[in-house]
């Protein structure tokens, strides 16, 4: 949250002409992003006690799991309404570098950060606190995956308002947390999150359309 603060805020500097700073450079801030947020992942790895990579094993639920996350790949990429003038954000477009070898290194980051790092970060704080942190301050003591009408949708809206397309974000949270009452699993939502940022990443990387990273 801190690096995505600073590079909005360095953004915002700039369109006011305050602060000169090339977009090249922000972009370079990504893989130092992705590294400490796995950092802090490895080093308190031994606490997250409902990931049960295991579950992965029960077929039917992974299968449902797959076709979770290709299915919001499919909607994001056709619910790319985003408040504003319609431009649409910049994204990220290694292209911006002349240097194969950087673009190609920019590119392996921002694919294992989207589909290693993110998953699981993103899904401790949505589906394993927040979720239960909704029904009860004492979260830990609410069953992973347990439903109430209001966590359910205040989860869902503040997870698209996350995301720069907004429709699609509440969408996508929307598909995770039925899947977390489907299958009272984390490891299965972290899987379709990886599946989902895995296919939108190809999807970008086939398209060129950069405003989708």
């Amino acid at each position: 949250m801190a690096f995505i603060g600073a590079e909005e805020l360095a953004r915002f500097l700039r369109s006011q002409n305050i602060l000169i700073v090339q977009e090249q450079t922000l972009l370079a801030l990504y893989p130092l992003r992705a590294l400490a947020v796995a950092a802090v992942l490895l080093l308190y790895r031994k606490r997250y006690t409902e990931i049960r990579w295991a579950e992965l094993r029960q077929s039917p639920a992974t299968v449902l799991s797959l076709l979770t996350g290709l299915l919001i790949v499919a909607l994001w990429i056709n619910l790319d309404w985003a408040p504003g003038s319609g431009t649409g954000p910049p994204g990220f477009d290694p292209n911006l570098f002349s240097q194969p070898a950087i673009r190609a290194a920019l590119i392996g980051c921002r694919l294992a950060g989207a589909v290693l790092v993110v998953p699981v970060m993103e899904e401790l704080f949505w589906r394993s606190f927040l979720l239960r942190y909704l029904i009860k301050s004492q979260f830990t003591s609410v069953p992973l995956g347990t439903f109430t009408w209001p966590s359910f949708f205040i989860s869902s809206l503040l997870f698209g308002f996350e995301h720069h397309y907004i429709l699609a974000g509440v969408v996508a949270g929307i598909l995770f947390n039925l899947l977390l009452y489907r299958t009272r699993s984390l490891s299965q939502c972290i899987f379709a999150h990886a599946i989902a940022n895995l296919a939108l990443g190809l999807y970008v990387l086939q398209t060129d359309q950069w405003r989708f990273w």
